[in-house]
């Protein structure tokens, strides 16, 4: 005899996914061979546990290149405040150091209709058996401050602004299942390699590199000054020369524009109106020396106008 189903049977029932129809022989096979590869790996890291010594020594060896540190960091502007933190190669090399970590982003669904991916980002320490994962929803639009949101629609810009979303994910899965004292000693080695600076270069010519790497993307002196509070450039530390690379790094990366960066200054109505009223009259004449605009001639004449 068939009874109806009860209350509490309706509300925890979860309706079964629909199964594929036809599995391909390549699926069948990869699906194999990830579990072979996910329990040769637990295997592995049981019978080689790392050792925190030589960890702790490969990490002190990696983030005391100066390439790597400044891969290290990012920042960028919101609003008024900035924003600053640690790469995705920071905690992927973090990851390798401490060896025995797997880590990985999918994408669960993508749904063109709706305009969005589901995805997962997950770390795994093989040893400790400490996993942590999220999974969250993409949008297949781009944001700008001047615009707002656009609609993705070609498949590489979908797969970027995944793979962007992603790697954010992904890095706080890896600091999740790392020690903190170990991603703390490797933040303050990689700082201190930065503010080192490339060794046999002397501070003054790493600081004119720096203005004409930034001249090349349309950044001026006083601007870069005005960015290090107000400082002339001939007063920058190592420290301000750090901060810049890891600007220059975030402007490559795409996470900044120069734009926001290093906005332009703009002239209102009010400005332009208050500095017309400060001007001396038209028929007042200037005293010899006197005028702050430079004199012209006029054509042909030789005379100063």
């Amino acid at each position: 005899m068939n009874y109806p189903a009860t209350t509490t049977e309706h509300q925890f029932a979860t309706p079964a996914a629909p199964a594929p129809s036809f599995v391909g022989q390549g699926t069948a096979v990869e699906q194999s061979r990830a579990v072979a590869e996910v329990q040769a790996a637990v295997i592995v890291a049981r019978q080689f546990p790392r050792n925190e010594a030589q960890a702790i020594a490969k990490m002190r060896t990696g983030f005391s290149q100066h390439s790597l540190a400044v891969r290290s960091f990012f920042r960028f502007s919101r609003g008024k405040s900035r924003i600053s933190g640690e790469t995705i190669q920071f905690a992927k090399e973090l990851a390798r150091c401490w060896t025995n970590i797997h880590y990985g982003v999918h994408e669960l669904r993508r749904d063109d209709a709706a305009g969005e991916s589901e995805m997962q980002a997950w770390a795994w320490d093989l040893e400790t058996n400490e996993r942590a994962s999220t999974t969250f929803i993409v949008p297949h639009t781009r944001w700008t401050s001047d615009n707002g949101g656009t609609r993705l629609e070609d498949p590489r810009d979908v797969y970027e602004n995944n793979s962007n979303n992603g790697a954010r994910r992904l890095r706080e899965m890896i600091f999740s299942v790392l020690p903190d004292w170990f991603r703390e000693q490797a933040k303050e080695i990689a700082t201190n390699t930065i503010e080192r600076g490339q060794g046999d270069k002397p501070l003054a010519q790493r600081i004119a590199d720096c203005i004409a790497h930034f001249e090349g993307l349309g950044v001026t002196v006083e601007q870069l000054e005005e960015n290090r509070s107000g400082r002339a450039s001939g007063k920058w530390t190592n420290l301000d020369l750090g901060q810049l690379q890891i600007i220059a790094e975030s402007i490559r990366r795409g996470e900044v524009t120069v734009d926001e960066e290093f906005p332009q200054q703009r002239v209102t109505v009010a400005e332009i109106t208050r500095q017309h009223s400060e001007q001396p009259p038209a028929s007042a004449p200037a005293a010899p020396g006197d005028s702050t605009w430079p004199t012209t001639r006029q054509p042909g004449t030789g005379a100063e106008s």
